[in-house]
């Protein structure tokens, strides 16, 4: 499945999910964080009004995430998981060897795993584009932010089952 830069891909159940707290945020988050800061202003000067300043805060907060939420379900590929093929891709479990250490974690958005414990590395990270692609036995090296080089090795690819 071959993915573009803008395109993530979301299971049935996280896209419903995000839906609905798009929708709860646009619509009674909205309404909610405008009392509050409708009531934090009538309490007087707004320089020393921690209250109003509090309010605002959460409000550019709450519309960040409705922009991020907005633009996510609009460029979203919804579908199942797909069925590991021993490649590498997005909505996948690997199990890897990082620098000397298993780990195991899901390709893809972090909005798709809900509320699993498993780590999650987008497909744009660092090391997601090393290893996209990359078949059971494969191994590759990536570079941190920081600058150092990490050695990888695929000892793993699952169908992502949403647990």
């Amino acid at each position: 499945m071959a993915q573009d830069a803008t395109v993530t891909w979301l299971t049935q159940e996280a896209f419903d999910r995000l839906a609905a707290e798009l929708e709860v945020l646009s619509t009674r988050g909205r309404e909610e964080i405008a009392k509050r800061i409708e009531s934090a202003r009538e309490e007087g000067d707004l320089k020393e009004n921690g209250g109003y300043h509090a309010a605002k805060d959460e409000q550019g907060k709450q519309e960040a995430r409705i922009r991020q939420l907005t633009a996510l379900l609009r460029s979203a590929q919804v579908g199942d998981a797909p069925m590991s093929s021993g490649v590498v891709e997005p909505g996948t479990v690997i199990t890897a060897v990082i620098a000397g250490d298993e780990e195991t974690f899901l390709i893809g958005s972090r909005e798709i795993a809900g509320d699993s414990e498993l780590d999650v590395f987008s497909e744009r990270s660092p090391l997601g584009a090393a290893i996209i692609g990359l078949k059971v036995g494969d191994s590759t090296s990536y570079t941190t932010p920081n600058g150092r080089e990490i050695s990888v090795k695929v000892t793993g690819v699952e169908t992502w089952d949403g647990q």
